[in-house]
């Protein structure tokens, strides 16, 4: 049977993570929200997907081999890409019998049928009534990343038989709850306390002189932790991170560097962020209440239902030294923010500047950065990508 991950009409939502990428593409856990929904049907041939036409050059550019908006013959299983994986919801959608769906109220959780539409006719199905929730926000994927790092490790990654050795001078506490990658470097001084949570580096991953690493976290793929480092529980770090200084329950999506002092707590970091030396962010209120954050659709701040919530940052966007972000902060993609003023509430897309002297970044200038730092990792910035960013800075106007 084939899986096929679908965005429905909630992308706004998860902006501006999802302007230039599909909802199931957002890290949380080990993995994506698209890669734990494929694990369900492990025999599936290819990776298909159901997203809006904006996305589609951009996909079909990076994943030729992957079945995007296709007509696929025989048994198909469809998933929304917002569905929080659950053993409930595996129950519930290895029950479903074909030609029958999923509902929560009027949100469509999955879909089992055999024919050879793009997407089938709601209406012809049976619905069947389920309480399985959806993600609807990234503060519930930070809210969430703790309990996913726990899921993926036991269910991915946990061996009984797991062995592995470190340099002289690394102290593992619990190293059954310690996953390490082909070819991971560990230096003297560095401590993985798996006690509270499992600890899992990917392969080729670097953790430099002293850092402590405190479970459940991810590193992943060619990602280095520098000297002294202090990565707190709930923290994901995708592919070629990074990474100094305090960081606690949050998630980077990956290609995002750190590296210098300072505190990132409970956010949400998207690829080709630099973050300057001595850049901190709040993540509670001094009235321990509720943060509040900007919502795209919105166009005003709603309440998260988070007492933690940091920051939540777009692609391409950059920090210059000592630059503070306060609790609750969204900031769009591709902006460049310095200087001294608090940065706080909401920082459009593609802005330039100190916090309240904010002007548009021009957009010939944003590409040409962005060309530079792809290219330091033996990336291309396309014409593709190019021509995509060009919409999501027509539309913002």
């Amino acid at each position: 049977m084939q899986t096929i991950i679908f965005d429905d009409n909630s992308r706004p939502n998860f902006y501006p993570l999802t302007l230039n990428r599909s909802i199931g593409d957002l890290r949380c856990g080990i993995m994506k929200l698209r890669q734990r929904l494929e694990s369900i049907c492990p025999d599936a041939q290819k990776t298909c997907v159901i997203i809006e036409e904006d996305l589609v050059p951009l996909y079909r550019e990076r994943h030729p081999d992957w079945l995007i908006n296709s007509e696929i013959e025989g048994e198909k299983l469809y998933l929304n890409s917002r569905l929080i994986l659950t053993p409930d919801a595996l129950d519930a959608i290895f029950q479903l019998s074909f030609g029958s769906c999923l509902y929560n109220e009027q949100e469509l959780i999955a879909i089992k049928v055999k024919d050879t539409s793009i997407f089938p006719e709601v209406a012809n199905l049976k619905k069947i009534p389920c309480p399985i929730k959806l993600y609807n926000s990234l503060p519930e994927l930070i809210q969430d990343n703790a309990r996913l790092l726990n899921q993926d490790y036991h269910l991915h990654f946990y061996d009984n038989d797991n062995y592995f050795e470190t340099e002289p001078g690394v102290t593992v506490l619990h190293p059954y709850n310690v996953w390490i990658g082909e070819g991971a470097e560990f230096a003297p001084g560095v401590i993985l306390d798996a006690s509270e949570g499992p600890i899992v580096i990917d392969n080729g991953a670097r953790i430099m002189a002293n850092a402590v690493l405190c479970g459940p976290v991810y590193v992943g793929k060619k990602s280095l932790i520098k000297i002294g480092a202090k990565i707190y529980g709930g923290t994901s770090i995708g592919p070629v991170c990074k990474v100094g200084g305090e960081v606690e329950g949050t998630i980077f999506q990956g290609f995002s560097n750190k590296q210098h002092d300072g505190f990132l707590g409970h956010s949400y970091i998207g690829e080709w962020i630099n973050l300057g030396a001595d850049t901190n962010n709040s993540d509670l209120k001094n009235t321990y209440k509720s943060v509040t954050y900007y919502s795209y659709p919105q166009k005003a701040k709603i309440n998260s239902g988070n007492q933690f919530l940091g920051c939540i940052m777009g692609d391409h966007t950059k920090t210059g030294i000592g630059c503070n972000i306060n609790t609750g902060t969204v900031i769009g993609i591709g902006c460049n923010l310095f200087g001294a003023d608090l940065i706080k509430d909401f920082i459009p897309d593609f802005s330039w500047g100190e916090a309240d002297k904010l002007v548009s970044y021009r957009f010939p200038e944003f590409c040409e950065t962005a060309v530079t730092v792809k290219q330091r990792r033996k990336l291309f910035f396309t014409n593709t990508e190019k021509e995509l960013y060009n919409k999501i800075y027509n539309m913002r106007m």
